[in-house]
């Protein structure tokens, strides 16, 4: 996650994730975001933000569902799209493939 990110954020922490930007990266890891609707809200916990920007490529970044710093790495907590479908799932990141995608475990 970086300043000026496309990114979906949980407001206040509830379950559903709002569009915006990433306004700021805050020295404890956290993030200000700026909400497409005008609602600003700060130090919001990487865990509760994922990314709408594609993936950088290797080194990967992240692309859906946060990650302090934005590079992801085994054993990080995420939330991913289980075959590519539209839902998120959290589970935790097994591995790096050299092509830089993931294999993860899913919580279920």
């Amino acid at each position: 996650l970086r300043e000026g990110m496309k990114v979906e954020a949980r407001y206040r922490g509830k379950a559903k994730y709002y569009p915006g930007i990433i306004k700021r990266e805050n020295r404890d890891g956290t993030f200000d975001v700026d909400y497409d609707d005008g609602e600003k809200e700060m130090f919001v916990s990487a865990e509760l933000i994922r990314s709408l920007d594609e993936p950088a490529g290797p080194p990967s970044r992240f692309g859906g569902g946060g990650g302090g710093g934005g590079a992801l790495r085994e054993g990080m907590k995420v939330e991913a799209r289980y075959r590519g479908k539209a839902r998120y799932y959290p589970g935790v990141i097994k591995r790096e493939n050299r092509d830089g995608t993931f294999d993860v475990d899913y919580d279920d």
